[in-house]
């Protein structure tokens, strides 16, 4: 099985081949992250498709936030080619969940969890951030969780 960070090596050459240029230069966005990750200390030269997706899911929500502040300075030009690299990197994302599926997810994970009160919403959030990586936005979890416990 390939990885992630094969995946992402593959598609570069073929982005070259097809000169396909805000592809290519997100993907190599990407692994320019990906490489920085493996080589940290730690690492041991390994990157794990979890931490790589972990690793889409902020470029993804960083993209989003750029294209926002472009878009609030009048510079639709910005915004849109920001967008663009934001949709070729959430190809490799796993596919989001509608709010139905994440109130379910969310409230097996309460349920798992024992948790009753917001004074645990900490214990919810660690295991719903690691079981969600990449298919729900962080705030909206946290948003989701506090309503549920209260």
């Amino acid at each position: 099985m390939t990885t992630l960070f094969d995946q992402i090596s593959q598609d570069i050459v073929a982005a070259m081949k097809a000169k396909d240029k805000v592809r290519l230069e997100a993907l190599r966005n990407v692994k320019k992250y990906f490489i920085e990750a493996k080589t940290a200390p730690g690492a041991n030269d390994e990157l794990s498709d979890d931490a790589a997706l972990k690793i889409l899911a902020k470029l993804v929500k960083q993209g989003r936030d750029t294209a926002a502040l472009y878009t609030e300075q009048q510079r639709p030009d910005l915004a849109e080619a920001e967008l663009a690299q934001v949709a070729v990197i959430e190809a490799y994302l796993p596919k989001a969940l509608t709010p139905e599926e994440l109130e379910a997810a969310l409230r097996s994970i309460i349920a798992e969890t024992g948790a009753t009160s917001a004074k645990e919403m900490g214990k919810v959030m660690g295991v719903a951030t690691k079981r969600l990586t990449g298919r729900a936005d962080g705030k909206a979890i946290s948003t989701l969780v506090r309503q549920l416990l209260a």
